[in-house]
């Protein structure tokens, strides 16, 4: 594992990424900062003070809002610039869902309005479709929303009912079916709706007005959270859409739903980054004024413990989110140069990352579940309470896990596509694979040098890598044809992925750190990075010991625990003083100050 820069997607397994191959968040520029004070102001000053109402579902409120983000050029990030939009490149428009994540319910019906709702006509439309429905939606005249998901139909999507015929005289299909959890479908004007037609084998897209005879808007679903946005059932009877309103080839609709997946993925965990650090400034807040045996919350070890613990997780989602966004845009650049049409390129470059965008959905969403988690601890009884606005962050975390492919089917997908793409030879699992092997079956080289600061943490997280390559190797040459089944297994080597990339990502966000002017904070990123990998140290070891035990047996059971026990190693660290000093940092800002 020497070379450097990985190109492809997947290929942080296998290859040495450098810190200055990296995107971290620490370079924005000022246009990029003056994008993300925009979104900051509006969701400060205009959504959270009418949550409440939103929450009543309030739809002319949503629109009214929506609108106004419009207005203020903040629907058309990533719309280029002939569409009225911004154009934007991805990393910009990632930063931008970061800050609109701090919006709560209403983060959800942006994001879906400016990702699934307006980007397949973007990225699939024809040129007339493109001119007709884009700079609505990127201005806020039309609200987006897609509809793809059916009653019998949630995680597999092409199994969907609803139908499409084409009419006797050839101008129209007729449209079919009843589409549920719509996000936006209370207010949208414009709904990309996944059908198949006359019984082909996969689903067809098309673009459809929510004013046409024909469909039935139902009423608004009553959910545990996210009640600010808007979700409804959407009913088809004899839809005529016009043929020209097909998005994308016939039988193609599949790949859409796919490939805008992987865009949701991706942008799901920048709204999650965002969401965490308006948790951990609430927590912080109220920690610093609330008084327990006459001491601040802030002064007590377990508030600070968990305090330190949401900067970590944060630091870690962040770090890995702009990466891979980064590589996306690399991808996507590379590819214009090479002559492909800008919306093709994006889809490439997305689909291209699809395992680090499985990855980021994950650990994203389930850093975020534990930081308000740990929020509403630190309120107490009062975070139990509506009146405290840790509850509703709470409430609205949970859906997370569920958006965009559950977080079981993310970490299935995450390992799928890796081993997929080592079978079509696309990126070269077998090789370090085997490498590892030689490794296990050597005598450890108890003599080697010692090691300066990141070289020593480039070792560990190599080492995690070689502790995947060992189980995954082992396990297909097991099961053979028969490794999807194995869904247990899949899951342990997924985790072991994420927590693996979460490891690097912020290990080489915080060595390029240390080679930046501003040395102020490097103690604070230091003790991140040396909790984080102690930590995920015996979670990664846990997760590999299971799935040998799962399936290895005699003295091959007993050279790999002996392997995971050595790729697992890590320096002891006193993880109390370290997070103390983590929490410490905060508490004196009272703020997320990274």
């Amino acid at each position: 594992m020497t070379d450097t820069k990985a190109l492809k997607g997947g290929e942080f397994l296998i290859k040495e990424t450098s810190a200055n191959d990296i995107f971290i968040p620490e370079e924005f520029n000022e246009e990029q900062r003056m994008m993300a004070q925009s979104c900051r102001e509006f969701t400060f000053t205009q959504v959270n003070p009418q949550m409440d109402q939103l929450e009543k579902h309030d739809r002319e409120l949503l629109s009214k809002l929506l609108k106004e983000a419009g207005d203020l050029g903040l629907l058309g990030i990533s719309v280029p610039e002939e569409y009225s939009g911004f154009g934007q490149n991805f990393v910009t428009s990632m930063l931008t869902t970061e800050e609109m994540g701090k919006g709560y319910s209403f983060a959800v019906a942006y994001s879906a309005h400016v990702g699934i709702g307006t980007l397949p006509i973007l990225y699939y439309g024809n040129e007339d479709q493109k001119q007709q429905y884009i700079p609505k939606l990127a201005s806020g005249e039309f609200i987006g929303a897609y509809c793809l998901t059916e009653a019998e139909a949630g995680s597999d999507p092409n199994s969907g009912k609803a139908a499409a015929r084409l009419s006797d005289d050839g101008k129209h299909y007729i449209l079919n079916g009843v589409k549920i959890w719509i996000t936006n479908g209370g207010i949208a004007d414009v709904l990309i709706i996944f059908a198949k037609i006359e019984g082909d084998k996969n689903l067809s897209a098309f673009i459809v007005e929510s004013a046409w005879e024909g469909i039935t808007i139902g009423a608004e679903e009553e959910k545990m959270g996210i009640k600010g946005s808007s979700t409804v059932q959407i009913y088809l009877d004899d839809v005529k859409v016009p043929v020209e309103n097909l998005l994308g080839e016939r039988n193609g609709g599949f790949k859409i739903a796919l490939n805008i997946l992987n865009l949701g993925r991706i942008k799901l965990s920048g709204a999650t980054v965002g969401a965490s650090k308006n948790a951990i400034n609430d927590s912080l807040n109220y920690a610093n004024e609330r008084k327990q045996f006459d001491r601040l919350l802030s002064s007590f070890g377990a508030i600070k413990y968990k305090l330190a613990e949401m900067v970590i997780r944060t630091f870690a989602a962040e770090s890995l989110t702009y990466r891979a966004s980064q590589n996306i845009d690399d991808a996507i650049n590379a590819l214009v140069d090479g002559g492909m049409e800008k919306g093709k390129a994006t889809l490439e470059g997305i689909r291209q990352y699809a395992v680090e965008a499985s990855i980021a959905k994950v650990y994203g969403s389930e850093s975020l579940d534990y930081i308000v988690d740990e929020g509403v601890q630190i309120f107490g009884g009062m975070g139990y309470s509506s009146e405290t606005i840790v509850e509703r962050a709470y409430r609205d975390s949970r859906i997370n896990r569920i958006f965009e492919g559950t977080n079981e089917i993310n970490r299935m997908l995450a390992v799928g596509e890796l081993v997929k793409r080592g079978m079509k030879g696309e990126i070269d699992l077998l090789t370090p694979a085997k490498a590892v092997g030689k490794e296990l079956m050597a005598i450890p080289d108890f003599g080697a040098p010692s090691l300066g600061y990141f070289e020593a943490h480039h070792k560990v997280v190599r080492n995690f890598k070689k502790a995947i390559l060992m189980v995954a190797g082992d396990a297909l040459q097991k099961f053979m044809d028969k490794f999807a089944d194995e869904q247990e297994i899949i899951i342990n080597l997924s985790n072991m992925l994420i927590l693996t990339y979460a490891a690097e990502s912020t290990l080489l966000r915080v060595e390029k750190l240390d080679a930046m002017p501003d040395q102020d904070k490097m103690d604070l990123y230091k003790n991140i990075l040396e909790v984080l990998l102690y930590d995920l140290a015996p979670k990664i070891n846990k997760e590999g010991v299971d799935a040998v035990n799962a399936f290895a047996s005699g003295d091959e059971k007993q050279a790999m625990l002996m392997g995971m026990k050595r790729f697992t190693k890590v320096a002891a660290v006193n993880v109390v003083k370290a997070r103390r000093m983590i929490a410490d940092t905060m508490i004196e800002a009272n703020n997320y100050t990274i």
